[in-house]
């Protein structure tokens, strides 16, 4: 099974990182989203990723130039993925948004085309029957910041075709990345079922405030020799996902916490537009952030 024409559906922090480091590998990328702003906020997120890629990656200017004319734009789902192999889907972490584009690509896309989510939260049994070709679908994940934490976790559901499987592990490793394959479903998947307890914990020191986020930054990597603290991560990830996975608990289980979390995000980020490092300020004010300078882990 060989993938040569790859459609990214979502053009959020990790969505657009995908659909660069796919081009950047070589293939032809259709990027959809749902209108032409977002799609040239994203255009311009690419090139300051070719930035990127030449600084951390020793990227040639002919590699990155070349990378950024392999992406087409389309806010036409039907003409994004009309030609496509493979879809690989970065829309919102919300189980309606999800199934209702399964929904819509199950109709539009090649019989042939297999589909992929990258959700980081929500297993593929979920969406299996929705997308209309439960064989080709499977899960792959990638990290935040795509191009250095090179990893792709792959996790099919039951009806999986084991052919299918391997044909996404191939291309993972086409992509430079380390295929991470599950056995069994699992919500979290492997970095996440490590990493959001965390990222949890985080959250209810906020919430109780407990500690300020340069606090609880600075006492988990001056304390741990982690690279980066869990609230400069929430500022990665982007704060609209982690409120998206607040919401999702505090309405299934009523949780007074997990509500508390919900609407700590929104007030206090959500509604000022405080989204993270992609929009210039969460925790921190982006670029040069008060963890980046050289004082920030230093005794005063």
């Amino acid at each position: 099974m060989e993938f040569k024409k790859i459609t990214t559906a979502g053009s959020g922090v990790l969505g657009a990182q995908i659909a660069f480091h796919v081009a950047f590998q070589g293939y032809q990328v259709a990027l959809y989203d749902l209108s032409n702003e977002v799609l040239m906020r994203t255009k311009i997120r690419f090139l300051e990723l070719k930035e990127v890629y030449k600084k951390e990656l020793h990227a040639s200017q002919q590699q990155v130039d070349e990378a950024f004319l392999r992406i087409a734009y389309h806010n036409d789902l039907q003409a994004a993925v009309e030609d496509a192999d493979l879809v690989i889907e970065s829309v919102p972490e919300d189980p309606h948004i999800k199934k209702e584009f399964y929904r819509q690509l199950a109709v539009l896309a090649p019989e042939r085309t297999v589909f992929t989510t990258n959700s980081s939260t929500l297993v593929p049994s979920i969406f299996a029957q929705v997308t209309g070709r439960p064989e080709k679908f499977l899960a792959m994940h990638f990290a935040n910041e795509i191009w250095k934490h090179n990893t792709a976790e792959i996790m099919g559901h039951k009806d999986t075709n084991s052919d299918v499987f391997d044909g996404v592990v191939a291309f993972a490793k086409s992509l430079n990345m380390v295929p991470l394959e599950l056995r069994k479903e699992q919500s979290g998947y492997i970095l996440d079922s490590l990493l959001m307890p965390l990222l949890s914990a985080t959250m209810n020191l906020l919430v109780n405030e407990i500690a300020d986020a340069e606090t609880i930054d600075k006492a988990w990597v001056i304390g741990s020799g982690a690279t980066l603290g869990p609230c400069a991560i929430l500022d990665l990830v982007g704060l609209n996902t982690v409120y998206n996975i607040h919401k999702i608990g505090a309405e299934r289980t009523k949780n007074p916490l997990e509500l508390r979390k919900m609407d700590y995000l929104k007030r206090n980020f959500i509604d000022q537009g405080k989204l993270g490092k992609l929009s210039g300020e969460g925790f921190y004010k982006y670029p040069n952030p008060a963890f980046e300078q050289s004082d920030f882990y230093k005794a005063e």
